[in-house]
C-alpha cells in the first residue's frame, strides 16, 4: 500500500523527533509530518539554557536541527505537508496531507500548543528580545533585573514566584481586579517582598528600540494610559493546544488538550500523544522529548502485541 508506515507522527518539535529517533532505532519505519518548517515552536528560541548538555545554551533552531539529523541516521523520515484530516478509530489510521496521504497501525501526535498572545503592537517583532513566553526558559536573563509577568492564572503566578527569586523586581499586570488561582498561591504571592500587582490593567503595546524597555497600560477603571519601565515581559496565559483536527475522535479535556498520562497512551487503540498537546504538570522542549521517546516505546509494544 502506497505511504503505509509502521507508525506515523504528526509534529516536527522535539517530542516528534524524540518518537521518531526511538522508532527509527527500534527497527520500524516512522515518517514524522510538520505543516511548516521541521522544528516546531522550539526553532523561535534563541538561546534555550535549561536542556541538559549544552552548558553555554543553545539555539531552538540548532537544536532541532541536531534532533531531526539524528532520527533521520536512523532512517526516520522528515516530510514537510499540512495535515487536512485524520481517522484514528480503524485499525489502519489514515492521515490525509495537502500532498498526500499516510497510513499505518500506530499514530503519535505530537502538535504541540502555542502559547496564548496579547496580539498587541511590540508582541511579534519584539519576541525573544524582551517578550517571552517561558519564565522557565528565560528566567536567569533577568537576574537583578525589573521583569513584568502578564496574566491572571496559576501560569502567571508561578512564573512570578520563579522570577522573584531571580529579579530585582517583578510586576504582575492582569486586567481582572482578582486573580483566577487558588488562595495559596495568593498568600504566596502577597509574602514576597518584590513582588507588584497591578489589577485591571490592560497592556497596550511594548516598547522597545532593540528590546524592551517598558510596556504601555491602560487602567481599566479610568482609562489612564502610562508607561511601566521594564527590562522585560512575560506572557503567561496559557496555551493553544492544536487538536482541532482530532476533535470527535481523540479524548480532549475542557481546555482541548489531549488526555493522555505519562504512558502517553490515549482513549484510541494504537494513538498516542506527546508533548505541550497532551495534559500534563510540565510543558517544555525537555518534557516533550521524554513523551516522544515513552511514545515511541508504547507504539513499538502495541504493533508487537496486537499486530
Amino acid at each position: 500500500m502506497a505511504n503505509m508506515y509502521d507508525i506515523v507522527i504528526v509534529g516536527g518539535g522535539p517530542g516528534g523527533y524524540s518518537a521518531a529517533l526511538y522508532a527509527a532505532r527500534a527497527g520500524l519505519h516512522a515518517v514524522v509530518l510538520e505543516k511548516q518548517r521541521i522544528g516546531g515552536q522550539a526553532v523561535q528560541s534563541e538561546n534555550i539554557e535549561n536542556y541538559p548538555g549544552f552548558d553555554a545554551g543553545i539555539d531552538g533552531l540548532s537544536l532541532s536541527e541536531k534532533m531531526q539529523r539524528g532520527a533521520e541516521r536512523f532512517g526516520a523520515e522528515m516530510v514537510t505537508d499540512e495535515v487536512c484530516r485524520v481517522r484514528l478509530m480503524q485499525p489502519v489510521k489514515i492521515i490525509e496531507g495537502a500532498k498526500q496521504t499516510y497510513r499505518a497501525p500506530a499514530v503519535i501526535l505530537a502538535t504541540g500548543a502555542p502559547p496564548k498572545k496579547l496580539g498587541v503592537q511590540g508582541e511579534e517583532e519584539m519576541l525573544g528580545r524582551g517578550v517571552h513566553y517561558y519564565a522557565a526558559c528565560r528566567s536567569m536573563m533577568y537576574k537583578r533585573k525589573t521583569v513584568a509577568v502578564i496574566g491572571d492564572g496559576e501560569q502567571a503566578a508561578e512564573a512570578a514566584m520563579l522570577l522573584s527569586r531571580i529579579a530585582k523586581r517583578v510586576c504582575l499586570v492582569h486586567r481582572g481586579i482578582r486573580m483566577q488561582i487558588n488562595p495559596a498561591y495568593m498568600n504566596k504571592l502577597k509574602m514576597m517582598g518584590n513582588i507588584e500587582r497591578y489589577a485591571g490593567s490592560r497592556i497596550l503595546a511594548f516598547l522597545h528600540t532593540n528590546w524592551v524597555s517598558s510596556i504601555r497600560i491602560r487602567e481599566e477603571r479610568d482609562g489612564e494610559i502610562w508607561n511601566l519601565p521594564c527590562d522585560g515581559a512575560f506572557i503567561c496565559l496559557g496555551g493553544v493546544p492544536e487538536t482541532g483536527l482530532f476533535r470527535g475522535q481523540v479524548a480532549l479535556d475542557e481546555q482541548g488538550y489531549i488526555l493522555a498520562n505519562e504512558t502517553t497512551i490515549t482513549n484510541l487503540t494504537g494513538v498516542f500523544a506527546a508533548g505541550d498537546v497532551r495534559t500534563k504538570l510540565l510543558r517544555g522542549i525537555l518534557t516533550a522529548a521524554a513523551d516522544g521517546a515513552v511514545a515511541a516505546q508504547q507504539a513499538e509494544r502495541y504493533i508487537v502485541e496486537s499486530i
